[in-house]
């Protein structure tokens, strides 16, 4: 455990909790999207605070940054983004349930739920997360700590094993764009072995 009180000391944590990672998990995790991707399932990002800027930032890479040669793009909604829509819900039923209630209209079997909490225990988080359980949807946790009530709700959990909130919200954009980057070279690799296969019968 590190004592944090200067730049070298913060530093000195966030990169020896880099190397505690759970990398098998953040590939699967790669993967999985991939294959949400291939099957133009629907993947819906959502979170608080920092982890609602880092749901936007998440689906701006992936839905924006992934886009190659093929006509094909990624099906990805932040459920962050809609600031009137989640209000109305806020106002109306009740902070818990802003993003349960946009699930509710829009997921499907086989769709992404993928939750961002460093605690892992929002309640709206978590009210989602048993929304997109019913309906059959593959549920995706990014979280910190011992990963909360989430971890129980989710198909695969990657947790940042820090209790330091600030070294936990890091590293979740450090995971986010190590996702996108995996899946960005695993379309751009599926490109050229395309382009190879037809080259073979010019």
């Amino acid at each position: 455990m590190f004592e944090i009180g200067n730049a070298q000391s913060y530093f000195a944590c966030l990169s020896q909790t880099v190397g505690r990672l759970p990398f098998e998990t953040i590939d699967r995790v790669s993967d999985l999207l991939l294959d949400a991707y291939e099957n133009s399932r629907t993947i819906y990002v959502f979170g608080n605070g920092g982890s609602a800027a880092l749901a936007s930032h998440f689906a701006c890479d992936l839905g924006k940054g992934t886009i190659h040669s093929s006509k094909k793009r990624f099906r990805v909604l932040a459920l962050t983004d809609n600031v009137p829509l989640m209000t109305a819900w806020a106002n109306d039923s009740g902070y818990q349930d802003i993003f349960a209630e946009q699930l509710a209209n829009l997921v499907r079997e086989d769709d992404v739920a993928f939750a961002i909490s460093g605690s892992g225990n929002s309640q709206n988080v978590l009210n989602a997360l048993e929304l997109a359980r019913e309906a059959r949807a593959t549920t995706v946790g990014l979280t910190g700590y011992k990963g909360g009530r989430m971890k129980e709700l989710c198909d695969v959990c990657m947790m940042v094993p820090s209790d330091n909130m600030q070294i936990i919200e890091d590293l979740h954009l450090g995971i986010a764009h190590a996702l996108f980057t995996a899946v960005r070279r695993k379309l751009s690799a599926e490109d050229l072995s395309k382009s190879a296969a037809q080259g073979m019968y010019l």
